[in-house]
């Protein structure tokens, strides 16, 4: 009954798609930062988690190397795909580098999940 209410709510949910992917792209690059891999994994699509469980997420994963993540912006080229636009911040060798990053976002049921490619 608690999931029928929480997908009720994604229904009714009066934010634009561009609002809701961008809010759900921050948390998850949140949890990145933290190193909090159950929490980012968790915003998978399901057809991402079919194909690559937690420990394979985690193997590929460097604990300390994203220093932060900032989601500029949510471009939806449909009601069922949508682009987050980021700026994230890594160490390499030694230095802090910024790079954009685009990654995907698709809508399955009454969610937004990220597209693991």
């Amino acid at each position: 009954m608690a999931i029928a209410g929480l997908s009720a709510c994604a229904l009714l949910d009066p934010r634009s798609p561009e609002e809701i992917v961008k809010e759900r792209a921050q948390a998850r690059w949140d949890a990145l930062v933290k190193y909090d891999t159950k929490t980012a994994y968790s915003y998978f699509s399901p057809g991402s988690r079919a194909v690559l469980n937690l420990e394979g997420y985690e193997s590929t994963l460097r604990r300390g190397f994203w220093k932060s993540a900032v989601v500029n912006k949510a471009e939806c080229e449909s009601a069922q795909k949508c682009d987050a636009i980021l700026t994230i911040e890594y160490e390499h060798q030694g230095m802090r580098v910024k790079t954009p990053l685009r990654e995907t976002w698709v809508r399955e049921g009454s969610n937004w999940w990220y597209l693991h490619k």
